[in-house]
């Protein structure tokens, strides 16, 4: 199970680690550390989405090399055994994406979860919050890469022949289709060929918990003439993409979660 609830967390803070990944869409004009240092569950260290991901790149939210997750993870004072459980203040989107590197990155997928509801469940529920600033001891963390877990341009262009597994879309119908324009500059509209849309926000409550297994089930088995098919998810800029990943993880928990890194960030420049 890739979720932890509120409860349970409030009954084990000082047990785990503890990460605030709050991230908002640029259009928004919010700043996810900003909101951090204001109000954050008390042990919470942030991780920065946009720091830190590649740097040498136009491309958003790409993976970095192992060596600077290594310390980016070891500043954050987090060691290869421990329980990790990531919120956001974010509709969930941000906290996938975190959960999803760390696996990728090689921690174990039983020792990283997203807590269900992130922040705003939390606040709802009257449960604590400080804006106190957790001092961190770094640690020596080591990264396993899983290269498996990620596909590029070119494999998913080949795969538009080959037809190994399925590309589902987590951005709106909308952008699928290609009838709104792209939020980003320089983006044409429209989609991959051959791959099918399921809008991340239909896997959502509004209080940022997930739907139940079995509607999460159905939403699914609408796309997939067979459930043990292989998918990869894509989106706009490989965050929501890991909403649909973790969402699979629930009715399938031997699914190792696959993402096309640069998404319609990349496939869609014109």
């Amino acid at each position: 199970m890739s979720l932890v609830s509120t409860d349970w967390l409030m009954a084990n803070l000082d047990k785990v680690k503890i990460i605030d990944c709050s991230w908002h869409m640029p259009q928004t004009k919010r700043n996810g550390f900003e909101e951090y240092k204001k109000q954050h569950i008390k042990n919470a260290i942030y991780f920065d989405l946009d720091k830190n991901s590649k740097k040498d790149t136009d491309l958003p939210h790409m993976l970095i090399d192992k060596k600077s997750w290594e310390n980016i993870v070891s500043n954050m004072g987090i060691k290869n055994d421990d329980q990790i459980i990531v919120y956001d203040n974010s509709d969930v989107i941000s906290s996938c994406r975190c959960w999803y590197n760390f696996i990728y990155f090689g921690h174990n997928p039983n020792l990283i979860k997203v807590l269900d509801g992130g922040l705003k469940k939390w606040v709802n529920e009257k449960k604590p919050t400080t804006n106190d600033i957790v001092n961190i001891k770094p640690s020596h963390y080591s990264a396993n890469e899983k290269i498996e877990l990620v596909k590029n341009k070119a494999q998913i262009n080949e795969n538009i022949l080959t037809k190994e597994f399925l590309v589902i879309d987590a951005r709106s119908k909308e952008r699928f289709e290609g009838v709104v324009p792209e939020p980003r500059k320089g983006l044409k509209s429209g989609s991959i060929n051959n791959s099918y849309c399921l809008p991340f926000s239909e896997l959502i409550n509004a209080d940022h918990t997930f739907i139940d297994k079995k509607k999460i089930f159905q939403k699914f088995s609408s796309i997939k003439s067979s459930l043990d098919k292989n998918i990869v998810f894509t989106c706009g800029s490989g965050v929501t993409a890991a909403v649909l990943a973790l969402a699979y993880s629930l009715i399938d928990n031997k699914y190792n979660p696959v993402i096309y890194d640069g998404s319609w960030s990349e496939y869609g420049k014109s």
